[in-house]
């Protein structure tokens, strides 16, 4: 099984990223390869078992369920259910974790997945560099102090 796993520091404090990434809908408010996104069936964007439906700036749609979601312990799990990729059981968990001497963040997304072993080092170098670590890369310039 393929498993991502990037991690970086958010020069700003847990709280304020948390509020930045906790809502499952505000992907295009933070990710910047996220055009548009929303949450089927009315439903709230914090209630596990919400399903975002969204899309990217290339066109390609994504579907993922919200399995997890803890304001306690900053982190939110998801699956996706419906994309383009040629993987299936797709879990991941977005995690951050406070660095108390200097009131910064550590922020890890981490993923486990199927699929063929011929496409398995693309996807994993494609999700953590692309989705993961662009990600990050956008926090950061946010973050700026």
């Amino acid at each position: 099984m393929p498993r991502v796993y990037v991690s970086s520091v958010i020069d700003a404090p847990p709280a304020e990223v948390w509020g930045r990434v906790r809502d499952f809908n505000a992907l295009p408010r933070w990710h910047p390869r996220i055009r548009e996104s929303r949450i089927e069936d009315g439903l709230p964007p914090d209630k596990v078992g919400c399903v975002r439906d969204f899309r990217l700036h290339n066109g390609d749609r994504i579907r993922e369920k919200l399995l997890g979601l803890s304001d306690y312990d900053m982190f939110c799990t998801y699956a996706i259910l419906e994309s383009p990729m040629p993987l299936t059981d797709y879990v991941a968990t977005l995690r951050l974790t406070p660095i108390t001497d200097s009131n910064r963040t550590f922020i890890e997304w981490t993923a486990e997945f199927e699929c063929s072993a011929d496409v398995a080092d693309d996807l994993v170098d494609g999700i953590g560099q692309n989705v993961f670590q662009s990600g990050f890369d956008a926090l950061k310039r946010h973050f700026v102090r």
